[in-house]
Parts: structure tokens; C-alpha cells; sequence
């Protein structure tokens, strides 16, 4: 089974529902394939794993890339600690703005698929992004039932990719809804 087959099995298996769909998977994929030499990856809410099982496809066979993925509940990082990762792969048990703010790195892609990094601190999140970075977030359209002040702040994620002068970005209704920024190289 492949890794992706497997974290959806385990996402299942635990009853974890909130899993990346199939469609924006198969998008962070191919953008991971696309990635330069020594890339570094950035996935904000591991969660079952699932996102990173798409992520660390696209990058398959290459070991020349590094991909760190966060998440704050413990027990929700040792499930996705069960599987098999490939080397590349290094799982943090954190809470992503503390992540954000104690990480040297920068990345070339990165997936903010969490309330912090996403929903609160997306401006620390788009900071961490090398020029001509790539930030996915996914879940942009909303959803009936959503409680109104979640729905404000959504909007506010969508806005502030949308009109930020320092990404280039694009809102794509596909999967969950998705807006890909690429980070705006520096003037000069």
C-alpha cells in the first residue's frame, strides 16, 4: 500500500476526519514534484498524516529535500508518528506559531492546514516562504453550519492572500477550496 493509501487507512482506522481531500493532495503533490533541489517544506497540522503522505509522494524517490510538519495535539502527532516516513520527513509536536517563530528555516512550499499558522499568525506563516515560495491553503470555501465568527475570520485568511502585495495568489474551487500565494521576490 502506498503511503498515501496508508494515511487515509489510519485517518480512518482512528476515526480522524479532518484529513486533506484527495483533490488538494494530489495538487501538494505535484507542486512538491516541482520542487529545486535542497528544498524545504512546511505542512502546519500534520493530523493524521495525510497531507504529508501527498507531499512526501511528489518528492519521491529524492533525498536531497527536507520536509518538517507541525502539529500541536500529541495525540493526534503519535498517530502520524505510527507510519513508516520516509527520511526527509521530520514530525514536530508543537503549536505552529511557536514552531514558526523558533524556526530558522524558510521554505519553498508550504501548506497551512491549521487554526494557527492559517486562521491566526498567517502573516508569520507567509514570512517563513523563501522568495518564490509557495503557500497552499486549503478549506477557503465555506461551509454551511460554519459558526459566523469562523466564517469572519475564513474571510479574513481570503482577503489577506488576495491583497497582500508580497504574494502573487489565486483562489481555485477545487477540493475544499484552495488560494496558492507564491511569494514575490524582493525588489531590485
Amino acid at each position: 500500500m502506498s503511503l498515501v493509501d496508508t494515511a487515509y487507512a489510519r485517518a480512518a482506522a482512528n476515526g480522524f476526519g479532518q484529513s486533506c481531500e484527495p483533490e488538494v493532495g494530489r495538487l501538494l503533490a505535484t507542486l512538491a514534484a516541482a520542487l529545486p533541489p535542497g528544498a524545504r517544506v512546511l505542512e502546519i497540522g500534520t493530523g493524521a498524516g495525510v497531507g504529508t503522505a501527498w507531499i512526501a509522494d511528489g518528492l519521491r524517490p529524492r533525498s536531497d529535500v527536507s520536509v518538517d510538519s507541525v502539529e500541536a495535539d500529541p495525540a493526534t502527532a503519535a498517530l502520524a508518528a505510527t507510519a513508516e516516513w520516509p527520511a526527509f520527513v521530520h514530525l514536530h509536536v508543537a503549536d505552529a506559531l511557536e514552531f514558526l517563530a523558533a524556526t530558522p528555516h524558510r521554505y519553498d512550499l508550504v501548506f497551512a492546514d491549521a487554526f494557527g499558522g492559517k486562521i491566526e499568525g498567517l502573516d508569520r506563516t507567509v514570512e517563513k516562504l523563501n522568495a518564490r515560495g509557495t503557500l497552499v491553503v486549503d478549506d477557503m470555501t465555506p461551509v454551511e453550519g460554519w459558526p459566523e465568527d469562523f466564517r469572519a475570520k475564513q474571510a479574513g485568511v481570503r482577503r489577506a492572500l488576495l491583497t497582500d502585495p508580497g504574494l502573487v495568489a489565486v483562489e481555485l474551487a477545487h477540493g475544499s477550496g484552495v488560494i496558492i500565494g507564491v511569494r514575490r521576490p524582493p525588489a531590485g
